[in-house]
């Protein structure tokens, strides 16, 4: 963690200096704002703290509770969703009061007495296998507190606006702020009265059944599934053995997804209800709680469940729906969008994947930068048409697993041909539920795959798979994604040639021209500005780091920023033998040792991966994205 290069700190260094609308943010909803989110669910929340760190937006998020979420329903965090925390700066404490699954256990059918249930399978969970970060189990609620922490505390200073509900909107086709919003009060002094907000964007991160999304006319394509599931947390006592294990469980009696919970007590348990009467209406969604508990109890059999406190409980159809467009322009429309959904507002699937909350926190995280830069006037509107464009097919691809592992999870014992299958299916499958199959095709912010095979380990599209390196000027080896933080910056990833620092090599050529008048980086950079406010260059080279003399690496790596002008020297980086691979990061990533640049955008995902040389190829490819902040001629040597 960097701070002391604006001046000592002598504070708690997470709370950033509060800066542009963060200074004196008015407690009341203003009439005029350039983004309004509504929601502050997981989607909603993220993307406020993304947008703190653009404090020269106006950001406002309203929410219809009078305050927190007390009682979250969802709690399965992914892989991929615990490294996005740690972006955010939260991931070490959230790891440290969640639930770590481990392993998970299957149950079926004793083939001597089928009444009873038996242990057929331990899986060690997928986590292990494909990343350095855990799967978790917490509690939603806790999950916003921490995003709203990180909001309050960047630059912006954004909190909610509770005690607010959205009404309706229209869009307007010109003014400033084109996006009238109707909200009204249901709280506080100002409770019943009604009001107009008007906003440059809004988005819709309002739920499942989302009053943002039928403003603009989007809709849910899909359906129920015929098949009802009873949710609860509960305190008990047991004498079911894996209680403290993450289990399916098949039986005669239904099925049954345990997933126990922080605190080292709780668990929920996902109770099958069987099927749903085409002509029940939802009238399945008022079975009572200890009719619930009892299909469980049965379930378990021979065990049995002591149900001393039930914290929450729920039941559901399992509903599989996708919005036909995530914003609110159609494609021969001619213009930009303004509204914008995020989360349950445009997909909904079953709970038992742990997929809702995940998947939403990454619409929050795509869509975030895109608002900040394009608001900022760092990059064109068009950016913000690349928003439905790469995450409508995530959604769907969600859709699609979620409905094979729902079904898979119903079956009926008869209907089981392989006691193994479905810990076949639960790590097979393991990249995509942990959230690293997301792939983003070429755009104005990925390219092509032409250069692939210079850095085989880093798929343009996909999120960027950090390994361990040592950092030169300490000697310490770290995780170099790690030191990517959710501040908006792209990152630019230099992999040297093979001479060592202050030789002459391809590395010393690139560095040449990203440092001079006409390079992206001068040109897309605000004049004024640190010059990594926008692209965040670091190095690796491939000698030992006591082998790379710090002091003849190029400027470029080593650059002066901050108002006293003070030197990072945390841009370089030498290769070393991972914890987890006695290969060095060039190897462990198939990364050519003839020199390759990894451009990674603010979300984490590989935006190009392109050969030293390529500078003019990596200079157009930014010149799509980036809008001219000056000519290269007033940049200052």
């Amino acid at each position: 963690m960097q701070f002391h290069h604006h001046g000592y700190v002598s504070g708690d260094p997470r709370i950033q200096d509060a800066v542009g609308t963060g200074i004196d943010r008015p407690t009341e909803l203003p009439d005029e704002t350039d983004v309004l989110i509504v929601g502050s669910g997981p989607a909603g929340m993220l993307l406020a703290a993304q947008m703190s760190q653009f404090p020269g937006v106006t950001t406002r998020i309203i929410e219809r509770r009078e305050g927190r979420l007390v009682l979250g329903q969802a709690d399965g965090i992914q892989p991929r969703s615990v490294e996005t925390f740690q972006a955010f700066g939260f991931a070490e404490r959230i790891i440290a009061e969640a639930y770590n699954i481990a392993w998970m256990n299957f149950w079926g059918p004793d083939p001597e007495n089928p009444r009873n249930i038996i242990r057929t399978a331990r899986t060690e969970d997928y986590a292990f296998k494909i990343s350095e970060f855990p799967h978790l189990i917490v509690n939603q609620a806790r999950v916003l507190d921490y995003f709203a922490e990180a909001a309050a505390h960047g630059p912006g200073r954004i909190v909610p606006d509770y005690g607010i509900e959205f009404v309706g909107l229209t869009v307007h086709e010109a003014g400033e702020y084109p996006v009238e919003v109707r909200v009204r009060h249901v709280a506080g002094e100002r409770a019943g009265q009604e009001r107009t907000v008007r906003a440059k964007y809004v988005v819709g991160a309002d739920g499942a059944r989302s009053g943002v999304r039928e403003a603009i006319g989007r809709t849910h394509v899909g359906a129920f599934a015929a098949h009802a599931w009873g949710v609860m947390d509960v305190l008990v006592n047991t004498d079911f053995p894996d209680w403290r294990t993450k289990c399916a469980i098949n039986s005669e009696a239904g099925n049954i997804l345990l997933i126990p919970r922080e605190g080292g007590y709780l668990c929920r348990v996902y109770v099958d209800l069987g099927e749903v009467a085409a002509d029940d209406d939802h009238r399945v969604r008022r079975t009572p709680i200890d009719e619930v508990i009892r299909r469980a109890d049965e379930i378990l059999h021979p065990y049995s469940l002591d149900v001393k406190q039930v914290a929450w409980h729920s039941v559901y159809e399992v509903g599989h729906r996708v919005t036909d467009k995530f914003d609110d322009v159609d494609v021969d429309q001619g213009h930009h969008p303004r509204v914008f959904l995020a989360g349950d507002a445009c997909h909904t699937h079953s709970a038992k994947a742990g997929q809702g909350m995940n998947v939403s926190m990454q619409d929050g995280f795509n869509l975030g930068w895109k608002l900040g830069h394009v608001l900022t006037g760092l990059s064109p509107a068009s950016l913000l048409s690349t928003y439905s464009a790469e995450r409508q097919p995530v959604a769907q691809q969600l859709i699609d697993f979620d409905r094979e592992w729902s079904a898979l999870m119903a079956r009926k014992p008869e209907e089981i041909s392989d006691p193994q299958e479905l810990a076949t299916f639960y790590l097979g499958t393991a990249e995509f539920p942990s959230g690293f199959m997301t792939q983003y095709g070429p755009s104005m912010i990925v390219t092509d795959a032409a250069h692939q095979a210079l850095a085989e380990g880093f798929p343009v599209g996909k999120r960027f798979k950090s390994a361990e390196v040592v950092r030169v000027c300490d000697g310490n080896a770290v995780h170099l994604g790690h030191h990517a933080k959710a501040d908006g910056r792209w990152r630019i990833y230099a992999f040297a040639d093979a001479p060592a620092a202050g030789e002459a090599s391809v590395l010393s050529d690139w560095a040449d021209v990203m440092a001079s008048q006409e390079s992206p980086i001068a040109r897309f950079t605000p004049e004024g500005a640190d010059i990594d406010a926008v692209f965040d260059v670091k190095v690796v080279y491939q000698q030992p780091h006591e082998d790379v003399d710090i002091t003849r690496v190029p400027e470029l790596f080593l650059p002066k920023t901050g108002p006293l002008g003070l030197t990072d020297w945390e841009k370089v980086y030498a290769a070393a033998p991972s914890a987890w691979t006695t290969d060095d990061i060039f190897e462990e990533r198939g990364i050519s040792r003839d020199g390759v640049v990894v451009v990674v955008r603010p979300d984490q995902y590989v935006a190009a991966v392109l050969p030293l040389e390529a500078t003019a190829e990596l200079g157009a490819f930014f010149a799509q994205s980036f809008l001219p902040q000056h000519e290269p001629a007033r940049v200052a040597g």
